[in-house]
């Protein structure tokens, strides 16, 4: 069966969209982004296809999509509805693709009155790729997000951290985490698949990623 993976983060803006089509571009996977908030200002899937450089059947419709650029639970209750993660079912015919699945801010996000983002993670049973900062404090923010993804009994492969190098910072989430960092990617001048490509030969653990 082809690679299949759902990505989420420490944070929002942690980076979870570039990861994502670093992903696509160099394992040729397609890609899913479940809940979108923030359509005032564009997608997530939109941006994939275009710094991966993968055409547009590739991506697959959301489920739930949300104009103002907050979380997905108070998205939902200004517009009126309310999330159902029954409606949230993995596409059609994703086992003949790898895929990537990209979630909606952190890992304990709500999506709705009773449930959060973990909750969807637990009903797709996706191997969880956690993307986290570089920068100071992400050691704390990384080890709450893996106690929470543990907690929930689910398949973590690893971490992937974006930002300017910190050596000390990686070797603490994978003692502390008793995780492996997968990959870095670093800040980039230019985004495009061709760079993204560089980045996953050169930054990351190809084995992690393998069928």
């Amino acid at each position: 069966m082809p690679d299949r993976f759902f990505i989420t983060g420490t944070d929002t803006g942690v980076g979870k969209t570039v990861a994502s089509a670093l992903l696509c571009a160099a394992l040729d996977a397609y890609y899913w982004k479940p809940i979108q908030t923030g359509t005032r200002k564009g997608s997530d899937t939109k941006t994939v296809l275009r710094l991966a450089g993968i055409p547009r059947e590739h991506a697959f419709a959301e489920a739930y999509t949300f104009a103002p650029p907050v979380s997905p639970h108070l998205a939902a209750r200004l517009a009126g509805v309310r999330i159902d993660l029954r409606r949230i079912q993995l596409p059609r015919d994703t086992n003949r693709h790898s895929l990537i699945v990209e979630g909606a801010g952190g890992v304990l996000v709500p999506v709705n009155g009773t449930l959060l983002m973990v909750d969807l993670m637990k009903q797709l049973a996706l191997p969880v790729l956690l993307v986290a900062r570089t920068s100071l404090g992400t050691i704390n923010h990384t080890l709450l997000s893996l106690a929470a993804l543990r907690a929930a009994k689910l398949d973590v492969l690893g971490v992937i951290m974006a930002g300017k190098e910190n050596r000390e910072n990686r070797k603490a989430i994978e003692k502390y985490g008793g995780v492996r960092v997968a990959g870095w990617i670093p800040h980039l001048r230019k985004i495009d698949r061709a760079a993204l490509v560089r980045v996953y030969e050169r930054r990351f653990d190809a084995k992690v990623f393998a069928a």
